[in-house]
């Protein structure tokens, strides 16, 4: 499998000619390597703009992919989507979306979203067809370890009642709350990491089977920056990254990019 690099833009650019201008930066390094798959996740309104411009490349071997950044827990027939607001999965598919973030740390604290509305998004999402980067971790670090048992109940709470044939499409991307936004010396350790993954992968045998906690894949994110990329993806016992501030520096994105490929994957 490769080594997944997804680019999580929240709520960025500004504008239709600086999202054009942020993808064909990447895309121009990303279409060139062969040992990871780069997955952009821009704002629903740039979902068209972004797979308009990635689909003028023609050979379709070169490996990039389109992600959102949230979608609603329902998928409705054709003329009973009464939810004002909202995404459907089939709504995605249908611009090419191939993977959809669920459970960002921001859309659990800022609005509302509970364990119960994440997982019902993961069942929804997953029996549409597409793959799910479901997004857990802890808002601080303490001493007495309470850490563990929150991302014990996300991990629990969100995958739920899901059915094995789905377990194939499912990605956990563990992003430590008090990490993300900050700089890089904010960053979790990679040994910190690695104690983590361990522990999300004997967390997973409670709710899968064994042979899918053994290699679903984990990403890591927050504070991701070229300088210690290379270290998380060596020493953490991750098989990605998700990326935030990054993602929207074509230089600095593409940077991680070139680190991840010469990276051998285990």
């Amino acid at each position: 499998m490769k080594r997944l690099i997804v680019a999580n833009w929240k709520m960025n650019p500004q504008s239709p000619k600086d999202a054009e201008r942020i993808f064909g930066g990447i895309r121009r390094t990303a279409v060139k390597l062969k040992k990871i798959e780069t997955v952009i996740c821009p704002p629903f309104v740039y979902l068209s703009l972004v797979g308009i411009v990635g689909n003028r490349v023609s050979d379709k071997r070169l490996s990039f992919s389109l992600g959102a950044q949230d979608l609603f827990w329902e998928n409705p027939p054709a003329g009973k989507g009464s939810y004002t607001g909202e995404i459907s999965a089939e709504m995605l598919k249908r611009f090419a979306v191939k993977y959809v973030i669920v459970g960002h740390s921001e859309r659990r604290r800022h609005l509302g979203e509970t364990n119960e509305i994440i997982n019902r998004k993961i069942k929804t999402a997953l029996k549409a067809g597409l793959r799910v980067i479901f997004c857990v971790g802890e808002k601080e670090r303490n001493p007495n370890e309470d850490y563990l048992r929150f991302v014990k109940e996300e991990v629990i709470a969100g995958l739920k009642g899901i059915q094995r044939k789905f377990l194939g499409k499912l990605i956990v991307a563990y992003e430590p709350i008090w990490a993300i936004g900050k700089k890089g010396s904010a960053a979790d350790a990679p040994e910190d990491i690695l104690q983590m993954v361990l522990y999300i992968r004997r967390i997973l045998l409670l709710v899968t089977d064994k042979d899918s906690a053994r290699v679903m894949p984990i990403l890591y994110g927050g504070s991701v920056v070229p300088k210690n990329a290379e270290s998380f993806l060596r020493n953490a016992g991750i098989q990605g990254l998700l990326i935030g501030h990054e993602s929207l520096i074509p230089k600095d994105f593409n940077e991680i990019l070139r680190i991840a490929e010469k990276i051998k994957t285990k």
